[in-house]
């Protein structure tokens, strides 16, 4: 259920209402809108709503009863959309986010030729995988620490924020001290004890959809994040399996706007993962902001050819900066902001 309480409400009747809350065997999440101030309440509170006699506080506007299984996550708990800031990077609101790079963090002379053509096209986030889950045990698994540094190293030379994909618990808290976001993989979008461990961390996350997840098994386990106390969770589209083999994925551009119905947190897609080949990425990317996404991740490898993995999805830089102009075209045209790199 969400508490909505007055516009005027006082401190203390706002830390009445959560010590109740909290008595009852509920957690509390405050959660300040410009237009109304709610308290999420989690937790089995089929009988107890009934005794607690919320409506009855003097700062109690209303109790809701949220009947959807995700509750913080839900446009119930909150009416208008989260904005979450990463340094020059906006995911949300009027705002459009690039987020490019390498597949996986290579060698530093490799990250830091694609930071120079991102930050040159107007990229704002710098991604790049240090600890790569692979299928088959023999392939490339990534640089882990090593891979860690260099991606904090070319962050600060081009002024980027930095995300990279943590696959445990071990790998969270290392990553926290290097970069400035991170990443759930599709493989780990029901690792719940991850996801935890992500939800008790103050940093942006972005959570991608599992291989055959349902949209309503996503947003639970954005639940699981928020429900730890995080709330800068972006949730990102990065295709289905279906028994479609033309594409490596179905990119499910639909669930764009239901989950802007049914969710206020900000959704990205990743169209590489998507289609995995670098002459769909286009027409995915264009698709995907005229159908409201707000935010891309895209993969950007200075030679593909060379990559040690995903190569045949990756754009190279003369690729992404044509897209990056593409890119702008369309979002003036849906209103949406795309800002502008200078080299």
């Amino acid at each position: 259920m969400i508490v909505v309480m007055k516009l005027d409400a006082a401190e203390e009747e706002i830390l009445a209402v959560e010590k109740r809350l909290k008595e009852a065997g509920l957690a509390g999440h405050l959660i300040r809108g410009v237009n109304r101030i709610v308290i999420g309440a989690v937790g089995d509170e089929r009988e107890v709503i009934a005794s607690l006699g919320l409506e009855i506080m003097p700062a109690v506007e209303k109790v809701v009863p949220i009947m959807k299984p995700f509750k913080l996550v839900s446009r119930e708990a909150r009416d208008e959309p989260t904005v979450v800031r990463v340094k020059e990077a906006i995911f949300g609101g009027d705002h459009l986010a690039i987020i490019a790079g390498p597949c996986a963090v290579e060698s530093l002379e490799q990250v830091m030729k694609a930071a120079k053509y991102i930050k040159a096209a107007g990229g704002q986030v710098l991604r790049g995988g240090a600890y790569k889950p692979r299928t088959s045990p023999y392939a490339f698994q990534g640089m882990e620490e090593k891979g860690l540094e260099i991606l904090k190293q070319a962050g600060n030379e081009y002024g980027l924020a930095t995300v990279t994909e943590v696959i445990d618990e071990p790998s969270l808290e290392l990553a926290c001290d290097y970069v400035d976001m991170v990443q759930i993989g599709t493989r780990n979008m029901q690792n719940f004890r991850l996801l935890k461990a992500v939800g008790k961390v103050r940093k942006p996350v972005i959570l991608k959809r599992g291989l055959s997840a349902t949209i309503e098994e996503w947003l639970m386990a954005a639940e699981y994040i928020m429900s730890e106390g995080n709330d800068q969770v972006i949730l990102c589209e990065r295709g289905i399996r279906t028994f479609e083999t033309y594409t490596r994925n179905t990119l499910d551009l639909s669930a764009i706007p239901v989950i802007k119905d049914l969710s206020h947190l900000p959704i990205i897609v990743d169209p590489s993962h998507a289609t995995g080949s670098a002459k769909l990425v286009g027409s995915m990317s264009k698709g995907a902001i005229a159908s409201g996404v707000d935010g891309l991740i895209i993969e950007v490898h200075p030679e593909p050819c060379k990559a040690l993995c995903d190569g045949p999805q990756s754009l190279d830089p003369q690729q992404f900066t044509a897209l990056m102009e593409e890119l702008k075209r369309v979002a003036n045209a849906v209103d949406r902001k795309l800002s502008n790199g200078l080299l």
